[in-house]
């Protein structure tokens, strides 16, 4: 008898159908939507996908599963099967090319590269209509976390930066296989940016300017930023915005985190 075929990548396969159902009754989505599916993987999802919306782009990094998703949704005009990585996917391409305003994005996304793939996708963030995304649970509480919160960082700024995060289901272990040894949560995420006057370049520096905010945890935003903007620089910064010298960044929301990267800046 042939052996199973081992995931690679990481990969953990939705299975269980109690659970593609509710995940599909979870996603906002509209008829006329384009959606881009990251991780397919199996197809688990591609086809209740395809039975909702005007099209589906799955974008699977496995050759051999891509293959194999061609071959069996070869019939189904409505999914498109790309083999490549949704990290050098440019999605601005993808919804021009199929005559589409923006996109839909699904994924079940593997655990080791959650947070370089939300990076990717925050970059076309224009192009992006929502999102609902298969996470570890970990990770899910982070990017939904508020100031204040132990879970609150780096990636929920990111996250905030961008759109509105929630998180609309959790899903234990036993519905993938093989399961995992941690919780997944599905996070849906409304498209709603901050500062949408802001260039690309403001962006990138104050995302920079945050990931120097968040190094230390354990230390203040004075003690953070002093060694790249000087110590006196950042007090008058702070006494300016009316923060304490002794807040941490996990203490503050994504508006005066701005503030204060422009009295920086």
């Amino acid at each position: 008898m042939p052996r199973a075929r081992r995931p690679k990548l990481g990969q953990h396969f939705l299975v269980s159908p109690g659970y593609r159902h509710r995940i599909i009754q979870a996603l906002p989505l509209e008829p006329d939507d384009l959606v881009i599916e990251i991780g397919p993987g199996r197809g688990a999802m591609t086809e209740l996908l395809a039975e909702r919306v005007r099209h589906v782009v799955a974008i699977e990094l496995d050759a051999a599963l891509a293959s194999g998703l061609k071959e069996r949704l070869h019939a189904q005009g409505r999914v498109e099967i790309i083999q490549g990585d949704i990290l050098s996917a440019d999605l601005a391409a993808l919804c021009r090319e199929r005559q589409a305003e923006n996109c839909f994005v699904y994924g079940n996304l593997p655990y080791y590269i959650t947070s370089p793939i939300i990076h990717h996708l925050m970059d076309s963030a224009s192009w992006i209509r929502g999102m609902a995304l298969l996470v570890q649970r970990e990770v899910a509480e982070r990017l939904t976390a508020g100031p204040g919160s132990r879970e609150y960082g780096y990636l929920s700024l990111l996250a905030q930066l961008h759109c509105e995060g929630r998180i609309a289901l959790r899903v234990p272990p036993g519905a993938f296989s093989p399961p995992p040894k941690v919780h997944s949560a599905l996070v849906e995420f409304k498209m709603r940016p901050k500062f949408p006057h802001w260039s690309p370049r403001e962006r990138a520096r104050f995302l920079d300017f945050a990931k120097v905010c968040f190094a230390h945890k354990r230390k203040n935003l004075l003690n953070n930023l002093a060694g790249q903007f000087g110590r006196e620089a950042v007090q008058r910064a702070l006494t300016a915005c009316g923060i304490s010298p002794s807040t941490r960044a996990e203490q503050m929301t994504t508006e005066q985190l701005a503030q204060l990267h422009w009295h920086l800046w």
